[in-house]
């Protein structure tokens, strides 16, 4: 009787779309914030230019180091550019990086784990031990030595975040693809005589998608505090490209006691950007991660559900006793 509550309480259910919002909102009001946060992240990202008041790089005049006003909400830098306007540019180019390096990584990520975990044998032993070699070194430090021999620019910063990420991350899409190649699907398109090119697009990559868009979803905040980190440094976006880390750095250590708005305003921007994108990355991975389900379901179930569930088995139990 339980078995049939249960089958009669999970098959009332919603679409999946609107199930995940309703979990996001009731479950992880943290993870909500972080995804109004993101979606922020993206309009400013794709309006920048209409949102920022002036060009990020234009000078104006004898406004240097001036504190916020009407006229410069954030104030000005020593050269007496708009600092809200170099914040705004700022987290475009974090946007950019963010998810072109994510997606690089992304398909990294597949290539290596869905080849290495599905043939095994020798292969993957020799992939492993080159992820091993990749991930035993500091990423910051193997990060700062390739982009100084290539010099820094957007593209080679994403490409060489987006590999280098790429490759640790192969190991959970491995991990998910040992651990369903086994299955009597698969079974049966090898004896089928099934091409291995089908085998893994049809019938591995649908059902390893759910580990792949939790590792799209909490690497790219990784990918933009690494990214301001290499600005920082002086290996990131070269100037006068208005990095995040880059707004940091340089001058502005130099200013930042006389003028301390200068990098209150682009640390500010960057901690709740990255806050924002890593909770609503973790409020993904708790409703998607089937280890994190309960093993009942798709999404699992409400807590409203659980206890009518506890409720009606329990009044079962005491008639079965009764009789």
């Amino acid at each position: 009787m339980a078995d049939k509550a249960i089958t009669k309480t999970t098959t009332k259910r919603r679409s999946g779309a609107m199930d995940f919002m309703i979990r996001l909102i009731r479950e992880k009001p943290m993870g909500l914030i972080g995804g109004i946060i993101t979606i922020l992240l993206l309009l400013t990202g794709i309006f920048a230019q209409q949102m920022a008041p002036f060009d990020p790089n234009v000078i104006h005049g004898l406004n240097a180091l001036q504190g916020p006003s009407f006229k410069f909400w954030f104030g000005t830098d020593w050269l007496g550019r708009d600092v809200l306007s170099r914040v705004i540019y700022g987290a475009r180019i974090s946007l950019i990086v963010g998810l072109a390096a994510t997606l690089i990584a992304t398909v990294v990520e597949i290539f290596i784990g869905i080849m290495s975990g599905y043939i095994g044998g020798k292969f993957d032993l020799v992939v492993q031990r080159f992820v091993d070699a990749v991930m035993c070194f500091p990423s910051l430090i193997i990060l700062m030595v390739i982009i100084s021999i290539i010099r820094p620019s957007m593209i080679n910063i994403i490409v060489v975040l987006g590999i280098q990420m790429g490759i640790g991350g192969s190991r959970v899409i491995r991990s998910a693809t040992i651990g369903i190649k086994e299955n009597l699907y698969i079974q049966s398109a090898v004896a089928i005589g099934a091409p291995l090119k089908d085998i893994l697009r049809q019938h591995v990559l649908p059902n390893i998608m759910a580990p792949i868009i939790i590792e799209f979803s909490t690497r790219m905040p990784a990918v933009i505090l690494t990214e301001a980190s290499l600005s920082f440094l002086g290996y990131g976006i070269p100037l006068p490209n208005a990095s995040l880390g880059a707004l940091l750095s340089g001058s502005a250590r130099t200013y930042m006691f006389i003028s301390p708005w200068m990098v209150l305003w682009p640390g500010v921007v960057l901690s709740v950007v990255v806050w924002g994108v890593n909770m609503f990355g973790d409020a993904v991975r708790d409703i998607l991660d089937p280890r994190l389900r309960g093993g009942i379901g798709r999404y699992g179930l409400s807590p409203k559900s659980i206890e009518k569930i506890k409720n009606q088995t329990k009044t079962e139990s005491e008639v079965i006793k009764a009789d």
